[in-house]
């Protein structure tokens, strides 16, 4: 049967918001510090989130290590956004008012991974990781890996710099030895067997409240960043980037830095449904019962904690 809305018909409307979604990927820090796994069930666990072995000499026979006991669970959650057009609309072709809303609604949709991801970062200093450990916290320990933390408070007031400012308001001196400091933490993690885990990283992304983000970005914005007042480390061979991140609105005096470099990463993101959209609409009876038409997205998916080694707090005080 033909549409009897030839120029907006409900499979317009889904082209478009296909397009639309396709055309905006999300925010681009998502694929730096989050890894992608499809499922297939209704839970996914992850044992493999223990280090692998180290080269070693060949000495009898070979010493093969398995999975590790500790791992997480992630429990896929089912979520939605239902949109209600008016037929009236559709019957005076309000094409460029319908495609605005169809665009938000793709927007909104690929910006569903940040917010997810937002809240276990926001989350991170109370919410259990694979160790049994919060995720951002003082006292990880596995193995011969001795005390690590990737939760550090800097007293900036006690730092060497000709130029006070506040936790809320750093210098540009302080911001830059907060995430020398962060940078430095990440460098030095070890694994269960006491070996370096990121001595190869050359890639950190520094992600802050909106309130720090432009103070961040001039701190790593200039050539050399200042160890302190007399002493200046070349970065040349490190690449920072700076993201801010409007979900972290809570935070006034603290921000995080992420090894982006590496194969394995600090969260988990699972999907076993993609975005996908479904429409009531020409001949519905929810048409009939209502005069209106809806287009619904779901997804089915959630996230999870990964590597807390290539994640670093840092709450100045």
């Amino acid at each position: 049967m033909a549409s009897q809305y030839p120029g907006i018909s409900s499979r317009a409307i889904i082209g478009e918001f296909y397009k639309r979604l396709a055309a905006d990927l999300g925010a681009s820090w998502i694929p730096l510090v989050s890894m992608l796994f499809n499922s297939d069930q209704e839970s996914e666990t992850y044992k493999w989130l223990g280090q692998v072995p180290q080269m070693r000499e060949w000495i009898g026979g070979r010493q093969a290590k398995g999975f590790t006991e500790n791992g997480i669970t992630i429990k896929n959650k089912k979520y939605e956004s239902t949109l209600d057009i008016e037929v009236d609309d559709l019957r005076r072709d309000k094409t460029g008012q319908i495609n605005v809303r169809i665009a938000e609604q793709a927007r909104r949709a690929n910006a569903h991974w940040a917010s997810l991801l937002s809240t276990f970062i926001t989350n991170g200093a109370a919410a259990v990781c694979y160790d049994g450990q919060y995720f951002f916290d003082t006292d990880h320990s596995e193995g011969d890996s001795g005390l690590q933390s990737n939760s550090l408070s800097v007293d900036i007031s006690a730092l060497p710099t000709q130029v006070h400012g506040s936790v809320s308001v750093p210098s540009i001196e302080e911001m830059q030895l907060s995430i020398l400091q962060a940078i430095q933490a990440i460098l030095g993690f070890k694994d269960d067997q006491g070996e370096p885990m990121n001595e190869d990283t050359r890639s950190f992304l520094v992600m802050t409240p909106v309130s720090l983000w432009q103070i961040a970005l001039a701190a790593t914005a200039l050539p050399n960043i200042a160890a302190n007042v007399n002493n200046v480390i070349a970065v040349t061979n490190f690449r920072i980037e700076v993201v801010p991140n409007a979900r972290l609105s809570s935070w006034t005096d603290a921000f995080v830095v992420f090894r982006t470099d590496s194969e394995v990463k600090p969260f988990i993101r699972q999907e076993e449904v993609p975005i996908s959209i479904s429409a009531k609409a020409e001949g519905s009876e929810y048409e009939f019962d209502f005069d209106k038409h809806q287009y619904g997205i779901k997804a089915v998916r959630n996230v999870g904690y990964g590597y807390w080694q290539t994640a670093c707090k840092v709450t100045m005080v």
